[in-house]
């Protein structure tokens, strides 16, 4: 999530709510190189970091404290309104993230439009929008991703022929606790995952191309 524009309230350390604060932020999907497990990345600031449905905020620049930090961008962010995060996810960098709904907990330091923080719980993937403009109903392969991981990008029925793909729904049952999907669907064939079908191409590819650059070394 970028930075908010801050006129922080309580101490310097971050101030202690006495309940979780429901909030909106937006994140990458992804998937792991396994296609058993799903999460979730930052758009900016965490984009290198995943998180699953619980998570608890480190820093990525000084392990010596506890996010987050005022002088330091450390923690999660999310925004109080739900509108703020419908606009926040026009930006071009941003068109291909999910929607998603969090309780967030622990220390804070509040901001104009939201807050930073230390814990949260993520509850509802509420929405995606297709490059197309229509509303996303299953994610597909981004082209791009982290160690260990694959972005996916969210897609339309429509746009979505011949590409591999996973429901919505079938995204939420590979992350690590219960999270509730407010978004339409489209049916995928049944049967063998479409991912792992193409990791089992790409594993085959690669060993075709082994083979070859060994006939070309002798």
């Amino acid at each position: 999530m970028v930075r908010m524009p801050s006129w922080s309230s309580g101490s310097v350390h971050g101030e202690r709510p006495d309940r979780p604060f429901t909030g909106y932020k937006l994140g990458n999907a992804v998937l792991s190189a396994d296609g058993e497990r799903a999460g979730f990345a930052g758009l900016t600031l965490g984009a290198t970091e995943v998180y699953g449905v619980t998570g608890e905020a480190r820093c990525v620049w000084n392990s010596h404290h506890a996010p987050p930090r005022r002088w330091c961008g450390c923690g999660f962010y999310c925004l109080h309104a739900l509108g703020d995060a419908l606009a926040l996810g026009c930006a071009t960098e941003n068109r291909s993230a999910v929607l998603l709904e969090v309780a967030a907990a622990g220390r804070y330091i509040r901001y104009e439009r939201g807050l930073r923080y230390s814990r949260q719980r993520v509850r509802v993937i509420r929405e995606s929008r297709c490059d197309c403009g229509l509303p996303g109903s299953a994610l597909a392969e981004a082209g791009s991703g982290l160690i260990g991981w694959r972005h996916l990008v969210p897609v339309c029925g429509r746009c979505a022929a011949g590409r591999p793909l996973l429901t919505m729904r079938e995204f939420a049952a590979r992350l690590d606790g219960p999270v509730r999907v407010e978004a339409p669907e489209i049916s995928v064939p049944a049967g063998e995952s479409q991912f792992a079908v193409l990791a089992a191409e790409i594993a085959l590819l690669h060993a075709r191309l082994d083979d070859l650059q060994s006939r070309l070394d002798r």
